[in-house]
């Protein structure tokens, strides 16, 4: 089977997903559909503020800065401009630009334009720029499309002034003067059919009268409508035609003199449809008005502009049913959505054959208008695109050529321009775009560094445990370069196993998942000669593995991002530092046999770690540089992960002896966690190198401070920081925070450290403004810290149940119920209590916990039934394991692995 064409969804490889990226970032556009710019004295006449928003007739435009349009276009722009991304930076960025390289400047927006077909009709054309022009900024020379009700219009401006100078009055005058109308405008329509650079005719009926057109011209109500105009042209502001009959008449006329024109080839009329300024008659903007209309003309090609919006799907269908019948996707880039954008590209693939779609900017005003339109559309078209090659949907090399097709091929058919399809230079080390192919990534990763030895895909269990397998760096980059895949094969037990590959009773080692590596995730290290990235585990067909905690976080991404919401999470690593004891018996391990799996052998009691030699070591304290190796051990941590492109804010001393807390910046969810986990390899090989030993033991003396890994959460997102859009999310984490307990919380150490009084984030459900003694602690606007986790939490599920839990606050607009506590909860007294609905506790062990979870029907709902039942059955075996041991040797067990 041809899987190249056709599709198959375990075929795809990263170089097929490439040679797709690349094509359409490299195919040259054939804009069917634009408009002059203007020249730099006239762009005053129009708010820049229009460029993403059709609300440039009136004050509506001034409310598109709060559109997600509008700020995907500063993000853009103030990225290619390299200023700070603010509207008003981009503003006084792009003046700039028109004051020192104008032309420079228009040919960055308009690359990549192989030509332009200009509807020139929009604008006085003393405002806009002309045809040659513009043809100095494209590759092939632009031509033209003639908007008919202007040239109308402008025959009986001609008309009615002559008349009403002239002393002729009465019925035949007037009779006359519309067919002298009919006449020129005849001659003129059948002018640019013979004019090589007239290429189409464009309709703005929709703007008029609506695309409802009269199936036949009635000719007695168009003369009536015509002669009512020039009769009373002296009272009238004529400027264009507002008569049905009048409009009627004109796409007909056009329409039967290109059908009937000698010529084979014929040239197209396009019909705005849908999207438009306040002018538009939006009721009668469907294009499926026009389906008498196109029924009548069945040689006479048409395009249906703009994808229709919102009528994408009437636009697909047209298209698809009537041969001479074109569907455009122009202007919904830039000024819809990204979302948006997906959903047109989607929608009309859902059903029309794409040898019927073609692409266009809309550009107009402004070269920035192209430049996003552009821009926004190789993202989308990428996006998509490759996506359906991963499903299988379609063979990457008949994606390729819906691309081409799309963009190029398509128009310049359709518009008989014979230009040579030519892909576009790519520039020497161009960088990648959002939705790059592993390739790619790869190969930009490995640009300005030496080739490792090894490359690891890593992933982390559901007891917390990290897992990695390792391929020689010259296998894996043959399995790129040969366009193999490079996802591997994982037992299904992978989830089954507790931290000494034991396997939980009910699961049998049966069948297999692929990890896939994400090459976003890329790292140096965590040693040196290693590179390393998290992987997403899929089933053989490439569907989702529901059990895969990685993939559950992005689900909780996913939904955020359909309910307006993003997320920043920043992770403070609590850690304690270790000597290692010279000569201690390092072969004292548990051992399990067959009949008894929670039979062992005593390990050493604490023989193989001690604390650190210190003066007096506490909080914030500055006395623990005085050890030059603690002091150049932090340092190598700091300086390596900096290399990496991970920037610690802050490092400092914790409480107990030999604590310390490294705080890493703010991320998105799924790169902060990934980036958690790698700073966490890093530290323990620097440390293990350097003779030391660090754990993320919760609680590794019974006296001291325990240690966390305290979570930084805010909405990123425009309005985040509005009570209504936090206080909903944060009230949806504290109704089910004590079934998220049991991923927080996940081993018996843990709940050794959840004490009062103890900045442990205390064991009440509330919350506090700058209150550490409450599991969450508001610190302003949308930034809340978690303090109920700690680092033998899996950080994807414990993330997944927090997000899932707080975005379904937000979705049912959850009311905060709990009062903001300002003290420590467990002194509040019981009226106290009441007043601040202070009145549930946290589990008190895992499992109370577990209980805790299987009995919040809506979590576990927001989570997956496969999951909870998994996750509870691999924890209850690890706490029977864990149960036979003593307290010294657990300690010690969790020590060795944390």
């Amino acid at each position: 089977m041809n899987t190249a064409w056709v599709g198959a969804r375990s075929s795809v490889t990263p170089s097929q997903l490439d040679a797709l990226a690349r094509a359409i970032r490299n195919t040259p556009i054939i804009d069917h559909h634009a408009h002059p710019l203007l020249k730099l004295e006239a762009l005053a006449k129009h708010p820049l503020l229009s460029i993403t928003s059709e609300a440039h007739n009136g004050d509506g435009v001034h409310s598109a800065i709060h559109s997600l349009p509008h700020l995907r276009a500063v993000r853009q722009l103030s990225a290619l401009l390299d200023c700070n991304n603010t509207w008003e930076d981009v503003v006084a960025a792009i003046e700039q630009k028109r004051i020192d390289s104008p032309l420079e400047w228009t040919a960055q927006c308009l690359d990549g334009i192989e030509t332009l077909l200009l509807d020139d009709g929009l604008d006085d054309g003393d405002d806009a720029q002309d045809m040659g022009w513009h043809s100095d900024y494209t590759r092939t020379e632009c031509k033209r499309i003639v908007r008919i009700e202007k040239v109308a219009a402008d025959i009986i401006k001609r008309i009615g002034k002559t008349c009403d100078a002239s002393p002729r009055t009465g019925k035949d005058v007037l009779n006359d003067a519309y067919d002298d109308w009919i006449g020129e405008l005849d001659t003129l329509i059948n002018e640019a059919i013979d004019d090589p650079d007239v290429v189409a005719f464009k309709s703005v009926i929709c703007y008029r009268t609506g695309l409802h057109v009269a199936s036949t011209v009635n000719e007695v109500e168009a003369r009536a409508a015509f002669a009512d105009i020039i009769s009373n042209f002296a009272l009238l502001d004529f400027t264009k035609l507002q008569e049905v009959a009048l409009n009627d008449l004109v796409v007909h006329r056009t329409a039967m003199l290109i059908r009937d024109s000698p010529s084979k080839l014929k040239k197209p009329i396009q019909f705005h449809t849908g999207l438009g300024d306040n002018d538009i008659r939006l009721a009668k903007s469907s294009p499926a008005h026009l389906q008498n209309f196109i029924r009548a003309y069945p040689t006479v090609p048409i395009v249906l502009l703009h994808a229709g919006y919102p009528f994408m799907r009437e636009v697909g269908y047209l298209a698809t049913v009537y041969e001479h019948v074109y569907a455009d996707i122009g202007e919904v880039f830039p000024c819809v959505s990204e979302d948006g954008q997906e959903q047109v590209l989607r929608q009309i693939l859902e059903l029309c054959p794409w040898s019927k779609i073609l692409w266009s900017s809309d550009g107009h005003w402004f070269p920035e208008t192209y430049l996003l339109a552009v821009t926004q559309m190789r993202e989308v078209f990428t996006n998509v695109l490759t996506n359906y090659v991963r499903k299988g949907h379609i063979g990457y090399k008949a994606a390729i050529e819906l691309a081409q097709d799309i963009l190029f091929r398509n128009s310049n058919k359709l518009y008989h321009l014979d230009i040579d399809f030519m892909e576009l230079d790519e520039a020497p080390g161009a960088e990648v775009g959002p939705y790059a192919s592993d390739l790619e990534l790869f190969q930009l990763f490995l640009k300005d560094q030496p080739p490792p030895d090894f490359v690891r895909i890593c992933w982390n269990d559901y007891t917390a445990t990290p897992r990695m397998r390792m391929i020689p760096f010259r296998k894996f980059k043959s399995l790129l370069d040969q366009g193999r895949p490079t996802d591997i094969s994982i037992a299904k037990a992978v989830f089954g196993l507790i931290q000494n590959d034991h396997l939980v009773p009910s699961i049998a080692p049966i069948g297999e998942y692929r990890l896939h590596p994400d090459f976003s995730s890329l790292r140096p290290g965590p040693t040196e000669g290693h590179v390393s990235m998290y992987g997403e585990f899929r089933e053989k067909s490439g569907a989702p593995v529901a059990l895969c905690p990685r993939s559950l976080l992005q689900q909780a991404v996913d939904l955020g991002a359909q309910n307006g919401l993003t997320f920043l999470l920043g992770f403070e690593i609590e850690f304690l530092l270790l000597e290692r004891v010279e000569g201690a018996d390092t072969s004292a391990t548990l051992s399990l046999n067959s009949l008894n799996p929670f039979k062992h052998r005593p390990a050493e009691a604490s023989g193989r770690f001690s604390t650190l030699v210190t003066d007096g070591h506490a909080w914030s304290v500055s006395r623990y540089f005085a050890d030059p190796k603690v002091a150049n051990l932090l340092r190598d941590i700091v300086h390596a992960l900096d290399s990496m492109g991970i920037y610690v804010e802050q490092i400092h001393a914790e409480s107990a002896t030999g604590q310390f807390e490294l705080v890493l910046p703010p991320y998105p969810p799924i790169q902060a966690v990934d980036t958690l986990l790698h700073t966490r390899d890093v530290m323990f090989a620097l440390a293990t190198a350097a003779g030391y030993k660090v754990t993320l033991h919760p609680k590794p003396f019974p006296t001291a401070c325990g240690t966390a890994s305290h979570t930084h959460m805010s909405i990123s997102s425009p309005g985040g920081d509005k009570p209504e859009v936090y206080e909903p999310f944060y009230a949806g984490i504290l109704k089910h925070l004590r079934a998220i307990t049991a991923f927080t919380y996940s081993n018996p150490a843990s709940f050794e450290r959840l004490k009062d009084g103890a900045w442990a984030g205390g064991r009440w459900v509330t919350w506090g403004t700058q209150n550490r003694e409450t599991p969450l602690r508001k610190i302003e606007g949308s930034h809340w810290e978690l303090k109920a986790m700690d680092g033998l939490a899996n950080p994807y599920l414990a993330m997944a149940a927090v997000l899932l839990s707080g975005i379904h606050g937000y979705m049912e607009r959850e009311k905060l119920v709990w009062g903001d506590c300002e003290i420590d909860p467990a002194k509040l007294t019981p009226n106290d209590r009441a007043e601040l609905e202070v009145t549930d506790m946290l589990p008190a062990s895992v499992e109370e916990a577990l209980t805790a979870l299987k009995g919040d029907e809506k979590l576990v709902e927001f989570l997956g039934q496969e999951v909870v039942e998994r996750y509870c059955a691999v924890k209850e075996f690890e706490m029977a394991f864990l149960a036979e041991m003593g307290e010294e040797e657990r300690r010690n067990w969790i020590m060795e692995r944390y």
